[in-house]
């Protein structure tokens, strides 16, 4: 019966990947057919007209998809009237379909300055450079890269505890160790985590006072995170961790010790990275620490006290720091975007909608708006009523709250990864079947031929990153925004420098960026992540999202640069992309430069190995040694007697 159930679902999953290729094709053919009769309008309406003799020869490739906005209200965003003079197509000659290049003038010209939800242009590239001023960066975490895990008087965390228990993570692995970023600090860059429970830990505060004058030193700004996910350990044993709103007043006592002991040289402050894996993963699937499977209740009630936990925050400092500090403090939030399987389905464009407020939104709009997403409430609440509770599962905010939680963000930080391809689809309802999942009423899919290198979840959709950036600006009054991480894994058994793969997706990504702030979107800057490949959580070490390699056999943790960092770098250096020829040509050179790294490492091994046998088998054979020369004596004093 099992086995026939898991048939049934790969099945059923089969079906959804054929149903989104053939509605690619179908939104193909549809946007053909309007680009046609906009040719055939246009040419009727100029017909003989001298100024309309554009050079037949040139063509431009256009994808097979054509992918509209969520909503109606989120139809259309400016953009550039000479947009297409800039724009590159970087498919080759085996893409579908070409049209003559008066075909994109045409809408060009007949779009004006509003830019079009439906406008099908993934492939195309914008050679152009950032605003002055902009900031650039690459991230890093306390957990995943520092290691002395139990050095200095540091207390737990729960991912101390959790990655300790046996079928957590991924091998057992830990991040007990990791990169060695404690005893590296000058190799280190931003983020500070980990809030003192009872006393304050001095040498902790020595650290990351040492760290972040480093950072000035070299003329880097730090952004820093006062929490990405490493709990207390005491905290949640004592008070339940967030499930507790006692944790509301312990983060804002730690954040205000932060502020008091950093602040004169921290100007960016975030307070929570992505609180929704800490609700989710945290306390309704129990993936990430502290492993919790509140089903249900346990995120949308974690998330409740962290959104608290924030407002607080962003208040004590207002009140308290920002007039002598002149600092920012914002909030980073992930976001992946999600796309309508059928862009003429009015309930598809509604679940995709759902899909991007029940993640980005869930956190946003509170803090832009004072309450919960509409469609949250309105989803929830009718789910717990057909699960027969008397209230809904999703916390509410009072009036008081909602005013003191609405506007505490100077700046959004947004990170995002990927994209989904979404569809209706009605979850059963009972007294049981509750989760943050089902609550939905929505199937996730993905195009069988999006790039995936690294990650089962990490997808290569660019275009999804534009949309999501624009999304923001017309929900939450285009705030200003980071870009607190952006980045690809690779999940491989052997060890690749030339990462290729990974130069495409910041070069893709990077530039939908790029169309994004053309079209008006307020982005200040932007962080690759990662900058050191690191404890990846619940994969242990097994995917690598960082722009250097880092060697874990090797007890020094040697880092070594990957492809990526060369043309990352190139980019940092031009401000965006200049030309089609320059552009080419970083990617020639940082693939040549990743050859000799590749040979410096190769040789590694056996410097790793020469370390082994040094630290494992040469005192085993002085052990043995001892061993055999103890039973030698001792038959020679039985001969003896």
């Amino acid at each position: 019966m099992h086995s026939r159930l898991q048939e049934l679902k790969k099945e059923e999953e089969t079906l959804l990947k054929i149903k989104v290729m053939l509605q690619e094709q179908l939104n193909r053919l549809k946007f053909e057919e309007g680009a046609l009769k906009s040719i055939i309008n246009a040419q009727t309406e100029e017909e003989g007209a001298s100024q309309r003799a554009f050079p037949e020869t040139e063509c431009k490739h256009f994808p097979p998809a054509n992918h509209s906005a969520l909503s109606k209200q989120q139809k259309q965003y400016s953009e550039p009237h000479n947009k297409a003079s800039f724009y590159t197509d970087s498919r080759d000659s085996s893409g579908e379909g070409c049209v003559c290049h008066v075909f994109v003038l045409v809408l060009c010209l007949s779009s004006a300055e509003d830019f079009d939800w439906t406008k099908n242009d993934h492939s195309s590239f914008y050679y152009g450079t950032f605003p002055a001023g902009f900031s650039w960066g690459a991230g890093s975490s306390a957990y995943q890269t520092e290691g002395a895990w139990d050095k200095d008087g540091k207390g737990l965390s729960i991912w101390d505890v959790f990655s300790h228990k046996k079928g957590k993570i991924q091998h057992n692995e830990t991040g007990d160790a990791s990169c060695e970023g404690y005893h590296k600090i000058k190799l280190r860059v931003f983020t500070l985590v980990q809030f003192a429970a009872d006393h304050i830990n001095e040498r902790g505060i020595q650290y990351y006072d040492e760290l972040i004058n480093h950072l000035l030193e070299n003329k880097i700004t730090p952004i820093v995170t006062l929490y990405h996910w490493d709990l207390p350990q005491v905290l949640q044993e004592k008070y339940g961790g967030w499930q507790n709103i006692s944790m509301v007043n312990h983060f804002n006592d730690y954040a205000n010790l932060c502020f008091e002991r950093f602040g004169d040289r921290v100007k960016y402050w975030t307070t929570f990275n992505n609180p929704w894996s800490i609700a989710v993963e945290g306390y309704e699937t129990g993936e990430h620490a502290p492993g919790l499977k509140l089903r249900g209740t346990g995120a949308y009630r974690a998330a409740h006290h962290i959104i608290k936990a924030h407002a607080k925050v962003w208040h004590t400092y207002d009140t308290q720091w920002r007039a002598k500090q002149k600092g920012l403090v914002g909030i980073s939030l992930s976001g992946d975007w999600g796309e309508p399987v059928d862009i003429s389905n009015q309930k598809d464009i509604e679940a995709a909608e759902r899909y991007v407020q029940f993640y980005l939104g869930w956190f946003a709009t509170p803090i832009f708006h004072g309450d919960y997403p509409q469609v949250m409430k309105d989803f929830i609440g009718k789910k717990s009523v057909q699960q027969g509770l008397g209230m809904s599962r999703l916390p509410t905010f009072s009036p008081q709250e909602k005013s003191y939680i609405k506007g505490t963000c100077d700046f959004l930080g947004i990170g995002h990864f990927t994209t989904r391809y979404i569809t209706q689809k009605n979850n059963p309802s009972g007294r049981s079947s509750g989760s943050y999942f089902t609550d939905r009423d929505l199937a996730e899919l993905v195009d069988p031929r999006w790039p995936d290198p690294g990650s089962e979840w990490l997808y290569s959709v660019p275009w999804g990153f534009r949309r999501l950036l624009n999304f923001v600006k017309t929900q939450y009054g285009n705030p200003m925004i980071y870009v607190t991480e952006n980045g690809v894994s690779e999940k491989m058994p052997c060890t690749e420098l030339c990462d290729d793969w990974r130069i495409q997706y910041y070069k893709d990504y990077i530039n939908e960026m790029l169309k994004a702030i053309k079209d008006g979107v307020n982005v200040k800057g932007y962080t690759a992540w990662s900058l050191l490949d690191k404890f990846e959580w619940d994969e242990g070490y097994s995917e690598r999202f960082g722009l250097y390699y880092v060697d874990f056999r090797n007890k020094n943790k040697p880092r070594y640069p990957k492809a990526s960092v060369q043309f990352y770098k190139r980019i940092i250096g031009f401000n965006g992309f200049p030309n089609q020829r320059e552009v080419e040509n970083w990617r020639r050179k940082a693939v040549e430069t990743c050859s000799s790294s590749n040979q410096l490492l190769a040789a590694d091994p056996l410097t790793s190995h020469m370390e082994m046998v040094t630290e494992i088998v040469v005192p085993t054979v002085c052990t043995l040694s001892i061993l055999l020369s103890a039973i030698l004596l001792m038959f020679l004093l039985r001969r003896r007697n």
